[in-house]
Parts: structure tokens; C-alpha cells; sequence
């Protein structure tokens, strides 16, 4: 991937001082990609005193005895950062869903939305296990889809064509993510088989599945760099205030532009054009509904934060 200034934001350089980019980091060790040589580095002390750590995909200043022994300098400005799933400089997302075993959580996957939404982050949607439904269950989801596919690329189960799935996005860092037992690594062991990367059984008595992904790595996969990442079965909504929220959902965006109110929160002000293109079928119900959860959410979490 081509180093360009923006990435390399705030590093100064200097005798002996090499410029990368993170690709793996596992048990404290950072391995860092220079013209295709990777170079396997640790965080100096001073990181800890700032509280700062280096995240795979951050652009960072590094000097190394050799490819095995270095240590990292200085961490470059960072476009974003991400927590769950821990990467640095994420362009898009691939958000893996499972519409059956575990069961689909609209919730969750809007919950992600939003955070992607947050961070100027495109996502693309895949549904998984599409096999797993019966004729009736198929149709409702393809309804359900549909409504996405007004603003969100969406994919299901069996896996497109890397060419496809990755249209436009060449040079890009992506991050595959999702609930735990989704399906993440089946889907890029299917986009690139020679990665051969474990997957997890889920449990149906717990309708989770096993954590198999224990480190977090960058793969270049059809012109982009994909990391590949633990799974999780909750989302918590960070920094983002009620005024905020409804900025992330596309559709209550383009609405919310009629609504009569300009501070309205679409929750019980009268004339918002958002609750009447509900009511109208404009806007997918779960979406608005998942909308008014987190609203309730957010003001839990600020009620908490006032007590302590």
C-alpha cells in the first residue's frame, strides 16, 4: 500500500528511523510492513506513561537491530480507531450477520451501524447462514434487506466474488466484523482459501460461538488489507450523545430535515416527519425502534456517570 503524507501525519523521521505500517500484533509484539519485509517490534515504555498503544493498521516511526528485534517510536495521527474490533485507520467494514444459528440481532447489527456511521466508516452488509432458513424465512429476509439496500451495499451467504465485494475499494484498510459464530473467517477463508484461517462450531445452547480468532492481522485480499478479528456478542455505544444518534442512521437523517423542530429527537415531539415515514412504512420499524432503545441507552449511561 502506498504511503501517502496524510498517513504519515506527524512522524519526523530521523537517522536510523524507518516509517511502516502495523500489520499483526499479538502478546505485546507489533509486526511492521516496510517494502515488503516485516519487521517484528515491541512499544517502548514511554507508550505505557502516555497511554497510548499501538494498534495494527496505525503508521508508526520504528528502529530495529534486524527483522526481529525493534522497537517503536512514535504513532502517526490516526484517521480513527476502533475498539472492538482494535484497528487503526479502518476505510470500511464488511459486517458479518447471521440470520440463524446464532439468531439475527437487528439491534447488534445496527449498534454497529452506528459506530461504523460515527467513524466515517463505509460498511458493507453480508448475511450469513442463508441456508440455514425455510421458504418463509427467506422471504422475510429478503424484505428485511431490502430496506438496508437503500443506503448500505448489502451481500448474502454464499460468499460473491472477491472482485465484486471489494468494487472500488482498492488501497483501503477493511475490517471484517461481527457477532461471535457469525461466520467472519469462513467468509474470507471462501474470499481467499489459501488463508486457511480456524473456525468456530457454535453452541446451540448458548446460540454463541467459540472465540477462534486470538490475534488481530492484516491479509491483503483483492487489492485491499483486511484484518480479521475476535468476535463479540455485545456493542456498547461509546461517545455518542443523544443529539448525535439520529445523524447515524441515514434515513432518519434525510428526514429529519422536514421535521418541525430542528432539535426534534423523533422521540415524542409533535410534527417529526421522522415518526410519521414510521408510521407510513417509509422507515423500517426495528430500525426506528433499535433508534429509541439506544436513546434509552444513552441517557442510562449518562444517568451513571452522573452518580459516580
Amino acid at each position: 500500500m502506498e504511503i501517502s503524507d496524510t498517513k504519515l501525519q506527524g512522524l519526523e523521521g530521523g537517522v536510523g528511523v524507518v516509517a511502516g505500517q502495523i500489520r499483526q500484533s499479538l502478546s505485546g509484539y507489533y509486526d511492521i510492513e516496510v517494502d515488503g519485509l516485516i519487521y517484528r517490534t515491541r512499544a517502548r515504555g514511554n507508550f505505557r506513561k502516555k497511554n497510548q498503544t499501538p494498534l495494527v493498521g496505525d503508521w508508526v516511526e520504528f528502529k530495529a537491530d534486524s527483522q526481529t528485534e525493534g522497537y517503536i517510536l512514535k504513532i502517526a495521527a490516526r484517521k480513527n480507531r476502533l475498539v472492538r474490533p482494535p484497528v487503526a485507520n479502518v476505510d470500511f467494514a464488511i459486517v458479518v450477520t447471521a440470520v440463524k444459528e446464532p439468531v439475527l440481532s437487528t439491534n447488534l447489527l445496527d449498534r454497529q451501524l452506528v459506530m461504523l456511521e460515527k467513524n466515517k466508516i463505509t460498511p458493507l452488509l453480508y448475511f450469513s447462514k442463508i441456508d440455514l432458513l425455510n421458504t418463509a424465512e427467506k422471504h422475510k429476509l429478503t424484505k428485511l434487506i431490502a430496506a438496508y439496500a437503500v443506503y448500505y451495499k448489502c451481500f448474502m451467504s454464499p460468499a460473491p466474488a472477491p472482485t465484486e465485494l471489494f468494487a472500488g475499494l482498492a488501497g483501503q484498510l477493511g475490517v471484517v466484523m461481527g457477532q461471535t459464530g457469525a461466520g467472519k473467517s469462513t467468509l474470507l477463508n471462501d474470499l481467499k482459501p489459501e488463508l486457511e484461517l480456524e473456525t468456530g462450531v457454535v453452541s446451540k445452547a448458548l446460540s454463541r460461538g467459540k472465540h477462534t480468532t486470538r490475534k488481530t492481522a492484516l491479509f491483503p485480499l483483492a487489492g485491499t488489507l483486511i484484518a480479521d478479528t475476535p468476535g463479540f456478542s455485545s456493542f456498547d455505544l461509546l461517545d455518542v450523545t443523544k443529539e448525535q444518534l439520529g445523524g447515524f442512521f441515514p434515513e432518519l437523517r434525510a428526514y429529519s430535515a422536514t421535521c418541525k423542530f430542528r432539535s426534534c429527537l423523533h422521540l415524542n415531539e409533535p410534527g417529526c416527519a421522522v415518526k410519521a415515514a414510521v408510521a407510513a412504512g417509509e422507515i423500517l420499524e426495528s430500525r426506528y425502534l433499535n433508534y429509541v432503545q439506544f436513546q434509552k441507552d444513552i441517557s442510562s449511561q449518562k444517568s451513571k456517570y452522573r452518580k459516580s
